[in-house]
């Protein structure tokens, strides 16, 4: 049984989403402020929250945020605190994400992850997304980057 709910972003959830963010990547590739706030405003954004339930502390976990226009839609990032990964989280993340997705009728979800990521690209083909280009100094100029896409409805 999960000891977590996974629920909409609420407004008030962004200050410790930032934190999160920023200590899940390093400077430069973590969001700024602003730019959080870009991702989460237009109205085809979508942002779900792992929140732990409140017997067991109430601490938001992780999030997912993704991006929908027509058949199609684009994971803009999906962030766990160090202490929540491989628990399950990112996993009912993301799964909950693509069924809200399928659900406004996406049919692709592209997404991007650093080539040096081991355990990113092992998360995202782990949950049948595949290898579909490289990005070459997609991160600061000089970090690479696989562009990763997933047919929803084909199975793993």
């Amino acid at each position: 049984m999960l000891s977590f709910i996974v629920r909409p972003y609420e407004p008030a959830d962004f200050d410790i989403l930032y934190a999160i963010d920023r200590a899940c990547y390093p400077r430069g590739i973590a969001y700024s402020r602003r730019t959080l706030r870009n991702y989460l405003s237009p109205a085809n954004a979508d942002c779900l929250v792992a929140q732990a339930k409140p017997r067991s502390g109430g601490e938001i976990m992780g999030f997912i945020i993704a991006v929908a226009e027509g058949c199609e839609a684009h994971i803009i990032t999906i962030d766990v605190a160090e202490p929540h990964r491989r628990s399950g989280v990112g996993t009912a993340l993301l799964r909950a994400m693509e069924e809200r997705l399928a659900l406004r009728g996406t049919r692709r979800i592209a997404l991007e992850t650093a080539t040096s990521n081991e355990a990113g690209v092992a998360f995202w083909q782990r949950h049948g997304y595949r290898l579909a280009g490289v990005l070459r100094g997609y991160y600061l100029g000089r970090i690479d980057a696989y562009w990763m896409l997933k047919t929803l409805g084909e199975t793993n």
